[in-house]
């Protein structure tokens, strides 16, 4: 749907909504099901906000003063929510996996087939070993209590009828939708920030601002569709059941005639009561995901901790997205600079010809 009306009319009218999600796919029974889930994964992490707040501070200072990304960006979401993603009583040979995994690519799809055909491989060992994981849990019955990890909260909050296998799968799309799609949305934010700010002085935007005009402008997710129910005639055309509506939130977000110069990257417009176009970073109506303020805060929470005290600059990236079922950045390296080692360098280097 190119036409931003009937774009929107698909996302939000309840003749699109009577079946399921699209991103659970067929793995859950019903849409109830599918509401619970998120809402159950949705609540854990927002619990972890403070932890991953502070996690995410140690980490951006602990960061070398050269990273690569967009690869950086999964790693470091990773590293902070590691532990509510598979507590640290699992196997260690499990967490290792996973670890392994996003190192690998595996959270998201690698637009270069040999990066591709790396973290496919790792794929089938890796939810082998959480089905025989999803197994054990599970024979522990419900009386483990609170949810302890992502893991524990999807299997209680899945039908009891689903398999081991099948609970394994709905575990790995939310752990790769939590750590690729923040950790590649923070990557689009750093790059896009230095791109359009001069090296140097700090960025005069707040994060929020950054974070949000980054999904604006590179929205993570390139495509959404809703099946018809039934047959339906739209703009114009008849479509059959069954057929998959499907908008671009790129492009809504890039639409002349709803957004102020939507081609240029201007953090600056968020601060302005109107003036902006339909936002559909998380999709949006009732299949709006369930995880969207969340995952808004682990970014601007980690680009905050990025940027602070410090001095950004990238090189060998550009704006220009790579599509291959998302919208991932190309390849550039991120320099960082803390104030404190930029006050240094000047001292060290008048100490050095005084001698």
């Amino acid at each position: 749907m190119r036409d931003t009306d009937l774009a929107l009319t698909v996302l939000r009218d309840p003749v699109f909504h009577s079946g399921m999600s699209t991103f659970f796919g067929d793995m859950l029974p019903s849409r109830s099901a599918q509401i619970t889930l998120g809402r159950a994964v949705r609540n854990l992490m927002r619990a972890h906000l403070p932890a991953y707040r502070q996690c995410v501070a140690e980490a951006a200072a602990e960061l070398g003063p050269v990273s690569r990304w967009p690869e950086a960006g999964p790693l470091l979401v990773y590293r902070c929510t590691e532990d509510v993603l598979l507590h640290p009583g699992a196997p260690p040979a499990l967490r290792r996996q996973t670890a392994q995994a996003v190192a690998a690519g595996l959270t998201a799809r690698q637009p270069y087939v040999r990066q591709r055909a790396r973290a496919e491989m790792l794929r089938p060992k890796l939810l082998a070993a959480i089905t025989d994981h999803v197994r054990s849990r599970r024979a522990e019955g419900p009386g483990r209590g609170e949810p302890q990890d992502v893991l524990d909260a999807v299997i209680g909050a899945c039908p009891e009828e689903l398999t081991d296998r099948t609970v394994a799968n709905l575990y790995v799309l939310l752990f790769q939708s939590i750590v690729g799609n923040i950790g590649y949305a923070v990557a689009w934010a750093l790059l896009l920030s230095c791109l359009h700010h001069p090296p140097g002085p700090p960025w005069p935007w707040p994060a929020e601002w950054l974070v949000r005009e980054a999904a604006r402008h590179r929205p993570f997710v390139w495509m959404v569709g809703r099946p018809l129910p039934h047959p339906v005639e739209f703009g114009g055309r008849p479509f059959a059941a069954g057929t998959i509506l499907s908008v671009s939130p790129y492009l809504l977000h890039h639409d002349t005639h709803r957004w102020d110069r939507p081609e240029m990257f201007r953090p600056e417009r968020w601060d302005a009561p109107d003036g902006q176009g339909p936002y559909i970073p998380f999709s949006a109506g009732p299949f709006t995901c369930a995880g969207a303020a969340v995952a808004h805060s682990l970014t601007t929470e980690a680009v905050t901790a990025l940027a602070q005290d410090a001095h950004l600059t990238v090189s060998g990236g550009d704006a220009r997205p790579l599509v291959s079922g998302s919208v991932l950045p190309r390849p550039f390296t991120l320099r960082r600079v803390t104030l404190r080692h930029a006050l240094k360098a000047p001292r060290q280097a008048r100490a050095y010809e005084g001698r």
